[in-house]
């Protein structure tokens, strides 16, 4: 798989005429529970020729491909774009820039880009978009009697992510169990997180689910507690001008 993928990487170049700073898996891949039918989520940052950004026109910024049956899902971002996001501290490029599987990075690309996340951090922004996640995907569990197990990761990484950023000073790490294991959670819950994990290893993305009671009233408390003090975190204090520094450097050396 690894073989193919970087062939598509090399035909992303050629024909759109960029250059692929960053190339990394996202989705549960990255977060460490896939199931064995899980697609390939491939998220790009790329940069064109200098006089591409020299236009009056805004042009498109983004790249999306589905490839190999819906295997491959490539999408991507153009530097100028990414960094518009990181300033915002946007919560999936945050999460794309730590990923621990990385088919391609340029230079020092990753190590400087992380280091000016941390100054554009921005606790609220990033807690609101896990916050809406959380609740989104736990109406879909209340609703039903089963329910995909996919659909209750995805509530509960969420709701650990809403709690780390609530009592750590660090951006949130990409990696479920890197969370777990850092947050203060009954050890009843965590050990049964991780046999989770292992039966969705086991199982396709279809899988219907029940039961959980315990894990549910956690993620129900969470996400109250995130509601009531989420309001009250803190906005970004970095510098456009930082990022601006940033940007120019990587069009005048790549």
């Amino acid at each position: 798989m690894n073989k193919k993928i970087h062939k598509y990487l090399r035909q992303i170049e050629t024909e759109k005429d960029v250059k692929i700073l960053l190339a990394c898996e996202t989705g549960s891949r990255a977060w460490g529970f896939p199931s064995p039918d899980s697609d390939f989520d491939i998220r790009l940052i790329y940069v064109h020729k200098k006089d591409w950004y020299l236009s009056l026109t805004e042009k498109k910024d983004s790249i999306e491909m589905m490839l190999d049956n819906n295997e491959i899902d490539i999408t991507g971002w153009d530097l100028r774009k990414t960094l518009r996001l990181l300033q915002k501290s946007n919560p999936p490029l945050l999460e794309r820039i730590q990923s621990p599987i990385i088919y391609e990075s340029h230079a020092n690309f990753l190590s400087e880009i992380n280091e000016l996340a941390k100054k554009q951090y921005s606790k609220i922004s990033t807690i609101h978009h896990y916050l809406s996640i959380a609740k989104k995907k736990l109406n879909e569990i209340q609703e039903k009697d089963e329910y995909k197990l996919k659909s209750f990761f995805y509530a509960l990484r969420s709701v650990t992510v809403c709690k780390w950023i609530l009592e750590k000073e660090d951006i949130p790490p990409i990696e479920f169990k890197k969370i777990i294991a850092e947050l203060e959670i009954a050890s009843k819950l965590k050990n049964r997180i991780n046999e989770l994990i292992a039966i969705k290893s086991t199982i396709s993305e279809s899988y219907l689910h029940k039961g959980e009671k315990e894990l549910i009233r956690y993620i129900e408390t969470i996400i109250d507690e995130a509601e009531e003090k989420g309001k009250r975190l803190a906005a970004s204090e970095g510098k456009l001008e930082d990022l601006n520094i940033f940007f120019r450097k990587i069009l005048l050396n790549k």
